[in-house]
């Protein structure tokens, strides 16, 4: 019977988002109510090394993942920049080969891999390629995470829009508060609602600020319509 994994990516309407928190959110989520699957993390680069250990360290620091580091993310660069503009610095070329293994090594292990992206959906990842253009690749379903501020309705259409000329699949929206915010504010601002019917994706749930435990994004996440998450 031949293996078959589902796979989903998580990116955003920017970089600082809180991609990283909600892949720990579901990753835990899934761990816990469905831990007769095999669920794995897959960050493709990061940048920015040199100013904080990065997500594969954060990954593997916080997670009981059943993966090797270089198996969390395979290509690493020091400087906080576009991967394009961190490899210039450090004079090296974006080899693809190594993420391409990486994840197709992960889509024969596991039965759930979840793909964080590196910025937002049209960061660059190569001088020709985007985030989208390396979902569309992979035919990745996506969850597109912004913040609650001022502004982020105009990113999210704009993401949304991106989605749609690569043909990606939206499965949801969730709102990340990286600031402390209201109610009142998350109405005014973000309203998960009026989002729902502008982009006709749904507004899976909103994050709460702060600093959370697995345990805690678990009790959290546990209470969003995450059954249409897989397909």
């Amino acid at each position: 019977m031949e293996h078959h994994c589902k796979s989903l990516l998580i990116t955003g309407v920017d970089t600082g988002v809180g991609k990283t928190v909600i892949t720990t959110a579901l990753w835990s989520y899934g761990q816990q109510y469905a831990p007769q699957q095999q669920w794995g993390i897959f960050k493709p680069m990061q940048s920015g090394t040199a100013v904080e250990p990065g997500d594969r360290q954060h990954y593997c620091d916080t997670l009981p993942l059943n993966q090797t580091p270089e198996e969390v993310c395979p290509v690493s660069f020091a400087a906080p920049l576009a991967p394009p503009m961190a490899a210039l610095l450090e004079e090296r070329q974006i080899d693809l080969v190594p993420v391409w293994q990486t994840y197709e090594k992960l889509q024969q292990r596991c039965d759930r891999l979840l793909v964080e992206g590196i910025g937002g959906l049209g960061s660059p990842i190569t001088w020709e390629w985007t985030v989208a253009d390396l979902a569309a690749a992979w035919r990745l379903p996506i969850v597109l995470v912004a913040t609650v501020r001022l502004g982020a309705i105009a990113q999210i259409v704009a993401n949304v829009a991106l989605a749609r000329q690569y043909k990606l699949e939206l499965r949801g929206l969730i709102l990340n508060c990286v600031t402390p915010c209201t109610d009142s504010e998350i109405q005014q601002w973000t309203p998960p609602h009026f989002l729902t019917q502008l982009t006709q994706v749904p507004v899976l749930g909103v994050l709460p600020y702060g600093t959370h435990s697995p345990a805690d994004l678990v009790a959290i996440v546990a209470d969003w319509p995450l059954d249409n998450l897989w397909g």
